[in-house]
């Protein structure tokens, strides 16, 4: 089965009652990039990638757009395989791997498709039907966190993830101690994410100040050699999220002790290929983790359960999904939602959705 057509398609996702915010950008909508990819048999795959703006990563949608009309002609009669896609890419493109990702998904909903079997059978097998979701806050007052953590609780979530950084550091600290009295006792995981909004000075005041409280700190500081700095004076465990930007990093990160754990974004490392040696890396080494994406609909949320599905139970922190923020579906009946805070996987060949396209207008470019 062999590429003969990628179309690509710019698509804008507005915030339900917006803006998100986070440390480093408030969010009102977000153009998401999506990519069907048609096989010579006739069979269709699609791919999807949504930067959360320019500022959160190295990443933006229009340069998603330009680095998928880079590859595009190139990849025109390549077999749809996962592995000699990605060593095509990367001899096409060097670096770019959100943009990547979107190829990648799409040919994973192509084999799929082929074999009439679901992407996470191609990932290995799904280990449950239901995925655990969790929460994430925006940055906000702590008595409105903390009234949005009961709720979120009373919903089944498992897990919360509260935003924190980009103002006094005291605010945040409150804000942790408030959701504290709120969730405690109840099993609810808590983890406070700092997207790169902490200097070192203030992750180690928030572990010194909240000694009790048995939260995970994802991505605290900006840089790798702020999380080596902090990592010996804190009492917190530390998730890497947006400095793992692939394998190589991850390795290292966790070959020297440096992380307990990651936020992962499927875009990110590149796709599901890529996504499911991290999957295998940190089983090996006993890491939970995170299979998100930054931003999106239901092709990049089915990517995301999919992969989710096939973690060891025990290491999978949750899926996280952009659904709660976003109106609507691609696919009216087999769209991905979250319930009772779990996701359900999907069944169908492939991803198991097959978007109505005549909501994504006319194709911004076609080869």
């Amino acid at each position: 089965m062999k590429i003969a057509e990628i179309h690509i398609y710019s698509h804008d996702l507005p915030v339900k009652n917006g803006p998100y915010t986070i440390a480093n950008a408030e969010v009102w909508a977000l153009d998401t990039t999506l990519v069907k990819m048609v096989a010579d048999n006739g069979l269709v795959g699609w791919g999807e990638t949504c930067p959360v703006g320019p500022t959160y990563a190295e990443a933006h949608a229009a340069g998603a757009r330009a680095a998928l009309a880079q590859m595009a002609e190139g990849l025109l009669g390549a077999e749809v395989s996962p592995l000699g896609l990605h060593r095509r890419m990367g001899g096409l493109l060097n670096g770019h791997n959100y943009a990547k990702a979107a190829i990648d998904i799409a040919a994973h909903d192509l084999l799929g498709k082929q074999f009439g079997i679901s992407v996470s059978e191609l990932l290995g097998g799904a280990e449950v039907d239901k995925v655990p979701s969790y929460y994430a806050t925006g940055v906000g007052a702590p008595d409105d966190i903390a009234v949005l953590a009961r709720e979120k609780l009373a919903e089944g979530y498992l897990r919360l993830q509260i935003k924190v950084g980009g103002r006094p550091v005291e605010i945040d600290i409150e804000t942790i101690r408030k959701v504290w009295e709120a969730i405690g006792g109840s099993g609810m995981r808590l983890a406070a994410d700092g997207n790169r909004g902490w200097t070192t000075r203030d992750a180690l005041r928030v572990s010194r100040e909240c000694p009790d409280i048995p939260f995970v700190m994802e991505q605290p500081c900006d840089t790798i050699e702020d999380l080596q700095k902090i990592r010996s004076q804190v009492s917190h465990p530390i998730y890497m999220d947006e400095n793992a930007t692939n394998l190589n990093t991850v390795i290292t990160a966790a070959g020297t002790g440096l992380v307990d754990g990651f936020g992962m974004k499927v875009t990110r490392i590149g796709g599901l290929q890529p996504m499911r040696a991290f999957r295998d890396f940190c089983e090996a080494r006993n890491l939970p983790h995170t299979c998100d994406d930054s931003w999106g609909g239901d092709i990049i949320a089915a990517a995301c359960t999919h992969i989710g599905a096939t973690v060891r139970p025990d290491l999978l922190e949750g899926v996280w999904l952009a659904a709660p923020y976003i109106e609507g579906n691609y696919d009216a009946q087999n769209g991905i939602r979250i319930e009772g805070g779990h996701i359900q996987v999907p069944t169908g060949p492939g991803l198991g959705v097959v978007p109505d396209e005549t909501r994504f207008g006319a194709p911004v470019a076609c080869f």
